[in-house]
C-alpha cells in the first residue's frame, strides 16, 4: 500500500474498531505505516490476525483483539489490554458499523410497490434497531470506553465513520441513513463537549466506493451498472465510484498532528461531489 502523503505517528497507539473489516483494515494498515502502534479490534481476533501479520511485515507493531462495539464489558476488557502493552491511547477510529440488510425497504417508493410484500408498513423494526445500534451505539460506547484514556494525550483523536446518508436520507436504507446522521450529530456534540481536553473529534463520510463486497449488487456479470448504480453515477459529479484508498488521505488528514491541529468537530466528505449535487 503506497500512501497519499506521510504524517509521523511514531509511538503513538490507535485502536480501530472494525479493524479487520475491508476499510477499518486498509485504515490499520495505513496507520501502521506511519509509525503507529496498531490495536485491530474485531468480533473474532482471527480475523484481524492477516492485518497485523501485513503491518508487522512492513516493521510495524500492532494485535488483534476481541472487542464488540455493542459490549461495554468486552471493550473494557480490550481498553485494559492495551493499557498494560502499550500504556496510552492516542487515537480512536470508530470503523466498525454498516447497513443491516433485513431493515432495507425493497423500493424507492410506496408507489413502487408493485405487488411487492414488504413495505415500510411491513418491516419489522427490530431490524431498523440493531442497525441504529450497531452504527450508533457502536460509536457512543467505544467513543465513551476509550476517550476516557485519551484525555491530555498527544495527538489525541476520535475519527467517526458517517455516510452521505447524513447529508440527504438514502432510498431504501431509512436506518442506516438515520444512523449515520446520529453519528455526524454525535461527532459535532462530542467535539465540542472533548475540545478543551486536547481530543479533537471529526468525522469522514464516505460517499459510494466500489468494493469486493458490494460489486455483485451494483453491478451485472458483465460489468455494466445496475439501474440503481447508474443512478449513484449519474448523481456523483465526478462519474465514478470511489476507491477504498480514497478514503486514506482524509484519514491521515484529520489526525495529523500539524496539519489539521485546529481542525475538530468536521464531517468531511470523500464523495466525488455527491453531496453537492441536487440532479439538476
Amino acid at each position: 500500500m503506497e500512501l497519499p502523503f506521510q504524517i509521523d505517528l511514531a509511538g503513538q497507539v490507535v485502536v480501530v474498531t472494525g479493524g479487520s473489516g475491508v476499510i477499518g483494515g486498509m485504515f490499520c494498515r495505513a496507520l501502521g505505516k506511519c509509525g503507529a502502534k496498531v490495536a485491530v479490534l474485531g468480533r473474532k481476533a482471527e480475523n484481524g490476525i492477516p492485518v497485523v501479520n501485513d503491518i508487522v511485515t512492513e516493521g510495524g507493531e500492532a494485535i488483534s483483539l476481541v472487542a464488540d462495539v455493542m459490549r461495554k464489558e468486552s471493550l473494557e476488557n480490550a481498553k485494559q489490554e492495551i493499557l498494560k502493552k502499550w500504556g496510552k491511547i492516542n487515537i480512536l477510529i470508530n470503523c466498525a458499523g454498516g447497513a443491516v440488510k433485513s431493515a432495507e425497504i425493497p423500493q424507492d417508493q410506496y408507489a413502487d410497490l408493485e405487488g411487492d410484500m414488504i413495505s415500510f408498513f411491513t418491516t419489522d423494526m427490530e431490524n431498523i434497531r440493531k442497525e441504529l445500534d450497531l452504527n450508533l451505539y457502536g460509536t457512543m460506547l467505544p467513543t465513551q470506553v476509550f476517550g476516557e484514556a485519551m484525555v491530555n494525550q498527544e495527538n489525541a483523536n476520535i475519527i467517526n465513520i458517517s455516510s452521505m446518508g447524513a447529508f440527504g436520507p438514502l432510498t431504501r436504507i431509512p436506518g442506516y441513513s438515520s444512523a449515520k446522521a446520529a453519528i455526524s450529530n454525535f461527532t459535532e456534540w462530542a467535539a465540542n463537549y472533548f475540545a478543551k481536553s486536547g481530543i479533537r473529534v471529526n468525522a469522514i463520510a464516505p460517499g459510494f466506493f466500489q468494493t469486493t463486497q458490494n460489486h455483485a449488487l451494483h453491478f451485472n456479470p458483465d460489468g455494466t451498472p445496475t439501474p440503481r448504480s447508474q443512478k449513484i453515477i449519474n448523481s456523483t459529479p465526478m462519474g465514478k465510484y470511489g476507491e477504498p484508498e480514497d478514503l486514506i488521505g482524509a484519514l491521515l488528514f484529520l489526525i495529523s498532528p500539524k496539519g489539521s491541529s485546529f481542525v475538530t468537530g468536521v464531517v468531511l466528505p470523500v464523495d466525488g461531489g455527491f453531496h453537492c449535487y441536487l440532479g439538476v
